[in-house]
């Protein structure tokens, strides 16, 4: 089991930025990767941004130069660096981890959640 506790959430204004956290513990050496994923009212949950073990990333082409997956191993937390916000960004930021088992299957956990609202 893995257990994600998210933080860093808030209301900040357009062009403003955020830093999200995301703690893990539990069975953490099993983790293939972690990321963040979001999802706005009305809309399906969406990927934001992933990082692997080895240290590769993934973004949304939406948010590709404007926010920052990173790690930090000793920590066993993942952060999620937003700059230049918008109000398309608003939207609960959760945190996922997850490990591929030996036929391919994908098992996930989610963090809690954590509002992000972009608004002046």
């Amino acid at each position: 089991q893995v257990q994600l506790v998210e933080s860093g959430g808030g209301l900040v204004q357009p062009g403003g930025s955020l830093r999200l956290s995301c703690a893990a513990s539990g069975s953490i050496r099993s983790i293939n990767a972690m990321g963040w994923y979001r999802q706005a009212q009305g809309k399906q949950r969406e990927l934001v941004a992933a990082i692997t073990s080895g240290g590769r990333t993934n973004y949304a082409d939406s948010v590709k130069g404007r926010f920052t997956i990173s790690r930090d191993n000793a920590k066993n937390t993942v952060y999620l660096q937003m700059n230049s916000l918008k109000p398309e960004d608003t939207a609960v930021y959760y945190c996922n981890a997850y490990y591929l088992g030996v036929d391919g299957t994908r098992y996930n956990y989610w963090g809690q959640g954590t509002q992000v609202t972009v608004s002046s």
